[in-house]
C-alpha cells in the first residue's frame, strides 16, 4: 500500500470515529426488539449500553461480556444467520439481526 493510501485511510477513519459519537447511530434487532447504539460501537458494547448483561444461554448459566478481547467466547451471538459470532470484536451495522445462542 502507497504511504499516501495509508495516509487517506488512516484520515478517513479517524474522521468516521470523530463524527460516530455525536452523529451516528445504529438500530439492532436482538431477538426480535429494536436496540439503538452509536455508530462504531460493538454488538456487545450496544447489548451493555442497552442494558443487557447476558444473551447467551450456557449449561451453566447466561452468558454476556467477559474478557471483551475474542478469547473466552462468552459472548457468542448469531449475526444476521450467521452462528459464533463474538459480540465483543464484531462492530454493530445498522439492521443486522442479532440473536443469542443456547449451548449445552
Amino acid at each position: 500500500m502507497s504511504r499516501a493510501r495509508g495516509a487517506r485511510d488512516a484520515r478517513a477513519t479517524a474522521a468516521t470515529a470523530a463524527t460516530a459519537g455525536t452523529h451516528g447511530t445504529v438500530d439492532l434487532f436482538v431477538d426480535g426488539e429494536a436496540v439503538s447504539g452509536r455508530a462504531g460501537q460493538t454488538i456487545a458494547g450496544v447489548l451493555l449500553g442497552a442494558g443487557r448483561v447476558a444473551w447467551r444461554g450456557a449449561q451453566d448459566g447466561e452468558r454476556g461480556v467477559f474478557c471483551g478481547i475474542g478469547v473466552c467466547h462468552d459472548c457468542l451471538v448469531t449475526v444476521n444467520g450467521v452462528e459464533g459470532v463474538r459480540a465483543c470484536q464484531r462492530e454493530a451495522v445498522d439492521g443486522d439481526l442479532v440473536e443469542r445462542e443456547v449451548r449445552g
